[in-house]
């Protein structure tokens, strides 16, 4: 197993583009660390660093504490499962796996010890026989991770390893790779820009954005803590919901301001956005933290907005309401027994002790201690 450490990583490619800026990052030892951002915000590239296909501009990585700027991919020990699965097409499950150790000079009764291990544990016994071409595509991302496996490396390298796979597919192999984690106990780096694999099996998350690491940390801290609107916004789905305006105070305290609503800032908020009145702000409430109002509601009128109904999404389990407030685009997330038509004015409620709020200007949290 292994730690990984990145100081000051920088990649400029040809042309001056900078992919990524400056990356400090510390991975521990069995730790499962995900990088998850939009296409072309580095992510990508800097696994590739990691792995030694891409060359440092500036900076060190050191992986077990040892700078490998200069080590070969192949005298790195760790493993790369790339996304199109890399298999060889003439070869059989069995030799795919085995020929990384082929390579090494390893025994044979060695390769098949390692190989029938790795085929227990990824369930792939029966196959061992076919070729690519008469697999699925979970089998074929499995044969890929088998390959791996068999190298028994120091860390494991993901490289968005379900983007080609049907959404149902996508979901058991998210449980397997995690379960593959538990099992192993071995450092694993994973890209996705899928916000949801990120959250469902990161140990801690790296939100990159522009070559940029926006925050690193625990999956629920990154939901309920966004450093700033960027990670608020990527973290969640359907995304926060986000109003542009100003604090000002009124009669019974703080008050947030968007035009065409007014709400209540919750005294938990209050202390940290005093020193913003009259500033630019930008209000961030979670379409879960929002409901339709009932006749049985007894919300505080400082916490209701009214909104028309544009879109109705039927999710099965619960409902999205796509509403507009004046000029203001709002997704709520609710029940499943909503009789909500479009085109209606609803009052909309939203849960202020779960709002968050964010410089108008720099977009950084005005909540964080940090």
């Amino acid at each position: 197993m292994a730690t990984v450490r990145l100081e000051h990583v920088t990649k400029v490619f040809e042309g001056g583009v900078t992919a990524v800026h400056d990356a400090n990052l510390e991975i521990g030892d069995r730790e499962f660390m995900v990088l998850v951002g939009p296409s072309g915000c580095g992510k990508s590239t800097l696994l590739r660093m990691i792995s030694g296909l891409e060359e440092v501009t500036r900076g060190t990585v050191y992986i077990d504490g040892r700078a490998v700027n200069d080590v070969p991919p192949k005298d790195r020990d760790i493993a790369m499962v790339f996304q199109n699965y890399a298999l060889y097409p003439h070869m059989t499950v069995y030799n795919n796996m085995a020929f990384g150790l082929k390579l090494r000079k390893y025994p044979k009764v060695e390769i098949k010890r390692r190989v029938m291990e790795a085929a227990d544990i990824l369930g792939l016994e029966n196959y061992l026989e076919r070729k690519p071409k008469a697999l699925s595509g979970g089998q074929r991302q499995r044969v890929a991770v088998g390959r791996a496996i068999v190298r028994k490396p120091k860390a494991f390298l993901f490289d968005e390893p379900l983007s080609n796979l049907d959404a149902k597919m996508r979901v058991q192999m998210r449980a397997e790779i995690t379960k593959l984690h538990q099992q192993l106990q071995s450092t694993m780096i994973y890209v996705t820009h899928d916000q949801i694999e990120a959250m469902t099996m990161g140990d801690r998350i790296v939100v990159m954005k522009d070559g940029l690491i926006q925050q690193v940390d625990r999956p629920l801290d990154l939901y309920n803590r966004p450093a700033n609107r960027f990670v608020a916004g990527f973290i969640g789905s359907p995304p926060m919901n986000f109003f542009a305006g100003t604090v000002r105070r009124g009669a019974a305290g703080l008050m947030f301001d968007a035009g065409a609503f007014q709400v209540a800032v919750a005294a938990d908020a209050a202390d940290r956005l005093a020193g913003h009145e009259g500033q630019p702000v930008v209000l961030g409430v979670r379409p879960e933290d929002v409901d339709e109002r009932d006749s049985a509601s007894n919300a505080a009128p400082d916490r209701v907005l009214s909104a028309r109904v544009e879109i109705i999404e039927q999710m099965g389990a619960e409902i999205y309401l796509h509403a507009r407030a004046g000029e203001h685009n709002l997704t709520a997330r609710v029940a499943a027994s909503c009789r909500r038509q479009v085109g209606e004015q609803v009052d909309m409620v939203l849960d202020m002790d779960r709002a968050h709020y964010f410089c108008g200007e720099d977009g950084k949290s005005l909540l964080r201690g940090d």
